[in-house]
């Protein structure tokens, strides 16, 4: 089937014709939940849109611009662009030890002038490429070989290690989640993720030693938070209490005390979520979280249309970033999983992380609007 795609004819498609095939109820869906995500901190800051809702949207403006760009490219560009893209981003998270910026005892950022970047979000979508161009070249009956499987685990595991020496066990966590996910949908076989999860449980003890004190103490409250309540556990308990205090319909927009009277942290970006449960319940909740369900529908829809491995996999793999951050930052402030440090996308404050969904999903689009797109080998000179 990969031979019949490598010798049809190069499709090309002009503005016109890309603007009719853009998954417009898609963009809708998306500017939706942006809207949740303004109307909540138009809340948390008590009715204001400064300084958080109105830096939001232009934000969410920026990443629409940088969306269509994307959505209305040449898909073959980025394919022969993953690696050296990976390999910059890759160069970035290097230097980030060297040269980069120190914010609350982390050194996750570039500075750029006035401004910083966090090379790990540009990563993310790096990598995603980096993996799809792997295989879309990686004959079928290769997928199962054991050395098939060395280079995108280096892929995976170089950021993940960069990620931790920062520290920033999130990220590294969503770069695991995401390369398994790229790797599980490429055909590898469950054997060898069975395999993974037994080395990863054997490893917990050594992996504990590793761990900075601060993250220790972050595992040991997830346990137990009330061990420090108004130290390690603080954040958790408030956010627990947010979310129990809303029940099923809520205290009303611009009403949840907790994060009115300042008891509940980073309400407007890690903590979004709680705070948004307060306000509108467990009705209000559901419906973000069903809108969320409802992208990643709309997103595998669009993967599976998709006839190269190359864009089925960009659409799955972005796809999997998106539900990557929803499930870690929801069971992050319900108790689920320690705190670890990740949005809640396009709802939370944040110019990066916006951006960086953003731009995702404007691949999502691009591989949709070029989904009858097909790729000689000779054009890119063979698997690397």
């Amino acid at each position: 089937m990969r031979m019949l795609f490598a010798q049809a004819p190069a499709v090309k498609l002009d503005l016109a014709k890309k603007l009719l095939l853009l998954n417009w109820p898609f963009l809708a869906l998306v500017t939706a939940i942006v809207l949740v995500g303004i109307a909540a901190l138009y809340s948390v800051a008590g009715g204001s849109f400064d300084p958080w809702a109105s830096r939001q949207v232009l934000r969410y403006c920026f990443g629409l611009a940088l969306l269509f760009a994307i959505a209305f490219s040449d898909i073959r560009w980025w394919l022969k662009g993953a690696y050296p893209l990976f390999l910059l981003a890759l160069a970035l998270m290097a230097l980030v030890p060297l040269i980069g910026v120190e914010s609350g005892g982390a050194r996750r950022w570039l500075g750029v002038g006035e401004a910083s970047f966090q090379p790990s979000e540009m990563m993310k979508i790096a990598l995603v490429l980096a993996i799809a161009r792997y295989y879309q070249w990686l004959p079928p009956e290769k997928i199962w070989r054991p050395d098939a499987l060395i280079p995108p685990l280096l892929m995976i595991g170089v950021p993940a290690l960069l990620a931790l020496s920062q520290p920033d066990l999130g990220t590294a966590a969503l770069f695991a989640i995401i390369g398994a996910g790229m790797m599980f949908l490429a055909g590898v076989s469950w054997f060898y993720f069975a395999g993974a999860i037994a080395g990863v449980i054997v490893a917990l003890p050594h992996a504990w030693e590793m761990l900075h004190d601060y993250q220790k103490e972050r595992v040991l409250t997830f346990f137990d938070p009330e061990r420090d309540p108004l130290g390690s556990g603080y954040h958790i308990l408030q956010s627990k209490i947010a979310i129990g205090s809303g029940g099923l319909s809520g205290k009303g927009f611009m009403n949840g005390t907790q994060a009115q009277l300042n008891f509940l942290p980073e309400k407007h970006t890690d903590f979004i979520f709680t705070m948004f449960s307060e306000e509108m319940g467990f009705v209000g909740a559901v419906v973000l979280l069903a809108l969320y369900l409802l992208a990643l529908a709309f997103i595998t829809f669009m993967a599976l249309r998709c006839r190269s491995m190359f864009a089925k996999l960009v659409a799955g793999g972005m796809g999997l970033t998106l539900f990557a951050y929803v499930f870690i930052n929801v069971a992050m402030v319900t108790g689920l999983v320690p705190v670890v440090g990740v949005p809640l996308p396009l709802v939370s404050y944040g110019g990066t992380s916006m951006l960086t969904m953003m731009i995702g999903l404007g691949f999502v689009l691009n591989a949709h609007v070029n989904r009858r797109v097909t790729f000689r080998q000779s054009e890119l000179g063979g698997l690397w």
